[in-house]
């Protein structure tokens, strides 16, 4: 940390291909630091569409930590491989690691003497480090999620009966839940579009976007920003069907950033057509007022930076040094056997899968077989010439 307050913090996170939860919080994040005169670096080994935007705004992006030549003041870890190889990199640099999910492997908290804050964006993900990941409460917190409110600015108000609606999410398409909400849209008389990867429409800019629908059909940041923007929101995605957001619910659903625990219900057109009927243009304006107030960017920057100084002088007195390279040593093991047993237990749960076993039936025919061989054959030959 430089005699002026400002902080180098190099933030990790498994991809920065796609506009996606986690790579668009590393982005807004990282733009907001700079803006305020700290030098964010961001590492990631899958770059696109978001290291690109970074980099547009100047903000340091790399695949190869050795290309950084000064150490960070902090890491902000996100994604457990990604922060333990910074970790590794970086012996005197302590860190504070994010979680932004409940289920995903590459979510769960690696053990390290120099992290010595572990930080959820909601109840849900705070759970589950300090009661499934064994994550001491005292070095545990909530800060939660945030939208960018000078980029989601408000729409006019909303008519009295709702008109286009909107799926905004990356898992949505005709092979997953988008026919459901379909036909939930068409008892109601909305016409649907639909916005997100797996439907091969990708926005760089929804900002632009949300004002133009009445309703939106959404989960997590993909919620908020729809209701900072001052649509009315129904929570939905592949997991399963939530509620319209309302006054009555909005500060719980908040607690829980709009994600996978408030998706209770069976994904129906009936649950879905009932949640439209609750659409209530005036209560939509209040929910995204106090959305406003309560989930901007800025005070959130100032919890984060809080929290990075706390780690940076908890380590500059000592904290974290317990044991040296040695305990460092066996923590790198023990999450290097964590790992191998994670990767293998992905590997069996493939190979029970319906998908290897349809590969399985399609590679034993005799055609597709002998074309796969070859193909495989040619692919490795090339690998040999390229290495």
């Amino acid at each position: 940390m430089g005699d002026d307050g400002l902080l180098r913090v190099l933030i990790t996170n498994h991809s920065l291909a796609n506009y996606a939860g986690t790579e668009l919080y590393v982005r807004d994040l990282a733009t907001r630091l700079l803006a305020r005169g700290h030098t964010p670096i961001v590492y990631s080994t899958q770059l696109g569409l978001v290291a690109r935007d970074l980099r547009a705004v100047t903000v340091p992006v790399t695949d190869d930590l050795n290309s950084i030549t000064r150490p960070p003041d902090l890491i902000h870890g996100q994604h457990n491989l990604e922060t333990m190889t910074a970790l590794l990199h970086f012996p005197d640099t302590p860190a504070a690691y994010f979680c932004h999910g409940w289920l995903a492997r590459i979510e769960s908290p690696p053990r390290f003497p120099r992290i010595l804050r572990y930080v959820a964006v909601d109840h849900t993900c705070y759970d589950r480090l300090v009661c499934e990941e064994a994550i001491p409460a005292e070095r545990a917190r909530v800060i939660l999620n945030f939208v960018d409110l000078a980029r989601f600015r408000p729409r006019p108000p909303l008519p009295a009966k709702p008109a286009r609606a909107l799926v905004f999410s990356n898992y949505a398409s005709e092979d997953s839940y988008l026919g459901t909400v379909r036909e939930a849209c068409r008892r109601a008389g909305l016409t649907l579009d639909v916005v997100g990867l797996r439907a091969g429409n990708v926005t760089a800019q929804p900002e632009q976007l949300l004002g133009q629908y009445d309703l939106v059909f959404a989960k997590a940041r993909c919620a908020l920003e729809a209701l900072a923007v001052g649509a009315a929101v129904v929570l939905c995605d592949e997991s399963g069907a939530g509620a319209l957001v309302t006054t009555r619910e909005l500060e719980e659903l908040r607690r829980l950033n709009f994600g996978v625990r408030t998706l209770n219900e069976k994904l129906e057109a009936g649950t879905l057509a009932c949640q439209i009927a609750r659409y209530d243009a005036a209560d939509a304006a209040e929910v995204s007022r106090r959305v406003r107030a309560m989930a901007g960017i800025e005070p959130a920057t100032d919890e984060i930076v809080a929290l990075y100084r706390e780690v940076i002088d908890e380590y500059a007195a000592g904290v974290g040094r317990e044991g040296g390279a040695a305990a460092e040593g066996r923590a790198a093991a023990a999450y290097l056997r964590w790992l191998t047993l994670s990767r293998r237990a992905e590997r069996e749960a493939f190979d029970h899968s319906t998908t290897a076993r349809l590969q399985a039936r399609v590679l034993g025919l005799p055609l597709v077989g002998r074309l796969a061989r070859v193909v495989a054959r040619r692919a490795a030959g090339k690998s040999i010439v390229r290495e």
